[in-house]
């Protein structure tokens, strides 16, 4: 006779055991987000720099240029090269779940259980409350070490992967 007390029992497969998913790599995706944040820089803060420092340059009192013009020239291609950057990482996350760094590494975002991931559950579940939670002052910092630290386990997946309920593996 079965002991009625007895939790349940289930067949429950962990997201390491999907048939054919094989978990990205600790160190890809740690170069993942650094050189994505390298592209963002250099698209959108290098023509920045070279802007503000024309400005810098160019403008002098003998020169007669207005410096709010000149900084205001210098914004334009930062601008764009932002808008370019936000366009691909858009494109890119809709079409495989990958950014542009990820794309470069061969890595890229699924749902736990194996099917593909929707930008919406990437930008407001790994990205939108995953920077919510860190801006509560000192819950935010203690939440953000934690977050970060998750990716350990055996599964793999940092805080905000849990949240959104996904995984990062090789594409």
């Amino acid at each position: 006779m079965a002991n009625p007390y007895a939790p349940p029992r289930a067949a429950v497969t962990d997201v390491v055991n999907v048939v054919g998913i094989v978990p990205a790599d600790r160190g890809t995706r740690l170069g993942a987000v650094l050189l994505d944040s390298l592209i963002a820089g250099a698209m959108g803060g290098g023509p920045l720099l070279l802007g503000l420092f024309m400005v810098g340059a160019f403008t002098t009192p003998a020169s007669g240029r207005d410096t709010g013009t000149m900084i205001a020239v210098a914004l334009v291609p930062a601008l764009a090269g932002a808008i370019v950057w936000c366009w691909l990482t858009i494109k890119y996350v809709k079409e495989n779940g990958q950014t542009i760094a990820k794309k470069i590494l061969g890595i890229k975002v699924i749902r736990s259980d194996g099917s593909p991931v929707s930008l919406n559950r990437i930008f407001w579940l790994r990205n939108v409350v995953n920077s919510l939670i860190t801006a509560i002052p000192l819950i935010g910092t203690l939440y953000s070490i934690v977050e970060v630290l998750f990716i350990f386990g055996d599964s793999r997946q940092c805080l905000h992967d849990k949240i959104a309920d996904t995984i990062v593996v090789k594409a």
